[in-house]
């Protein structure tokens, strides 16, 4: 187990540097780079050097081409002068050889070993001078040439050579390259220095926004300055800024939770500590008790209903895209719903009914989590039956329809009730959070509506109120739910 934990150890990545990759990235290459430039500058270094001594090898060789004559005998002669010859070899460095041979290949001067052209190799013109690298008694020489056509048909031309060792040459090229190289040396570590200031320079603004964050207040969740900062980090920052906002938001979803929480509770909480205190008096009678526990029930139960609420609220205003979904029947949640209500209503006589899409057939399907869904449903009817008026001898009628609309994929939600009522002034107010509408004396927390608002947005449905019966005295209220996902 101990040798595990060592090799998990071992082998953990570590932290990148990014300062470190970025040197990297930018040092790497120069310094592979270096190398290539060393080794080019050799091969141009030793194309300079040859430049001025070939053109001394191809000055000798046209002087001594001109000192070939053909002979009144038609044959070749080559006459050197011997000042010229001490001049050509004249060299405190080098070793310099010559040769001249005539039509018939015969050696008419200089040294016999220096080598032949190669057999195959186009003589061109007379007098043309050519250059190649060859060797010569185990040594690298650089060897001028030239054909000279003395006879009328050219075929047989005399060959006049001018050889010479390569030290002079490698001596410059070595300075030329000392020369162009030892700067380089100098100016290596200068460019390293300046890269990592120039890094230094360019990672000092994140430098800046870590000091600026680490010296906020814990409770400022105001957005970062994103001008401030480089265009490359700017998607950065509007990611925290973005971050910031919905660290907010929920923050204020919390602390909004735990007000209304207070809020609601404090009123049938309040009530049972009184009624507890009522039960206890010596002089209460057993009616007075029995008022007592009754009302502590009630109380209890209105502060269970509260909670619950709150709980749900909470949960649908969290909205979270992470919610467990699945296609949900519909036509089964509406009258799951129904069941559980049918109690309620009939006690306070209600007529509440179902129209639309069949049971048992095969149903709407929508793509959302079924606890919540059925929580809606169960906030607009608990709704309609809170404020819609009814006894024995007027009974109150709540209608539940479910509408779909196959080629457009559309299905709708409708609760509706014989109540009074909305005005469209208090239309948009039912859907806030504890808002009860005046003149009304239902029992209610007023979560009911805000709750199904926040659901429906969870599942990008709309939702609208309307008058059921417009122009009768009991308009009555009809809520309509729009979802758009439905897969039939």
């Amino acid at each position: 187990m101990k040798s595990k934990g060592w090799s998990v150890k071992f082998f953990k990545r570590e932290q990148r540097s990014l300062f470190g990759e970025i040197l990297d990235w930018m040092l790497t290459p120069l310094l592979l780079l270096w190398p290539i430039s060393l080794a080019l500058t050799w091969l141009v270094a030793q194309g300079l050097a040859n430049k001025p001594f070939d053109r001394a090898m191809v000055y000798n060789v046209q002087a001594l081409a001109q000192q070939v004559k053909l002979g009144p005998d038609k044959r070749v002669q080559f006459n050197l002068p011997q000042p010229a010859s001490e001049l050509l070899r004249a060299d405190e460095t080098d070793l310099v050889y010559y040769q001249v041979r005539g039509a018939n290949n015969e050696h008419l001067s200089g040294d016999r070993d220096v080598p032949l052209p190669p057999a195959d190799e186009d003589k061109g013109s007379s007098y043309e001078v050519h250059i190649r690298d060859d060797e010569m008694r185990g040594l690298e020489v650089r060897v001028a040439y030239t054909w000279i056509r003395l006879d009328a048909d050219g075929k047989r031309p005399a060959l006049v050579q001018v050889a010479e060792t390569r030290e002079k040459r490698s001596v410059l090229a070595a300075e030329i390259i000392k020369g162009v190289m030892l700067p380089q040396f100098a100016l290596l570590p200068l460019a390293v220095l300046l890269v990592w200031l120039a890094l230094v320079r360019g990672i000092k603004p994140l430098s800046e926004l870590e000091e600026r964050i680490r010296a906020r207040k814990p409770d400022d969740l105001s957005p970062l300055d994103d001008h401030a900062v480089p265009l490359e980090v700017a998607p950065l920052v509007a990611s925290i800024n973005d971050l910031l906002t919905r660290l907010k938001e929920s923050i204020a979803t919390q602390k909004r939770f735990l007000a209304d929480a207070a809020h609601q509770l404090k009123t049938p909480l309040a009530g049972l500590r009184m009624q507890a205190d009522l039960a206890q008096r010596a002089d209460s009678s057993a009616d007075e008790l029995k008022q007592s526990l009754k009302l502590i029930g009630r109380a209890s139960i209105r502060a269970t209903h509260t909670v619950n609420q709150l709980l749900s609220l909470a949960r649908a205003e969290s909205g979270s895209t992470n919610i467990a979904r699945a296609p949900c029947d519909m036509v089964a949640l509406v009258s799951d719903v129904i069941q559980d209500s049918l109690p309620r209503a009939m006690d306070k006589h209600i007529d509440l009914g179902y129209e639309g899409v069949e049971a048992g057939s095969n149903g709407l399907r929508i793509n959302g989590n079924a606890t919540l869904l059925k929580e809606m449903v169960r906030n607009l009817v608990d709704n309609a039956i809170n404020y819609t008026p009814s006894n024995a001898e007027q009974p109150g009628v709540v209608t539940l329809r479910l509408l779909m609309d196959r080629l457009g994929k559309v299905v709708v939600l409708q609760v509706e009730d014989s109540g009074p009522g909305i005005p469209e002034s208090e239309r948009d107010l039912v859907f806030q959070p504890f808002y009860r509408a005046l003149g009304t004396e239902a029992d209610g927390s007023g979560l009911g509506l805000p709750i199904v608002m926040e659901i429906a947005h969870l599942h990008a449905a709309t939702v609208t109120l309307e008058d059921a019966n417009p122009g009768k005295v009991a308009p009555g209220a009809r809520f309509t739910v729009r979802f758009s996902n439905a897969q039939t």
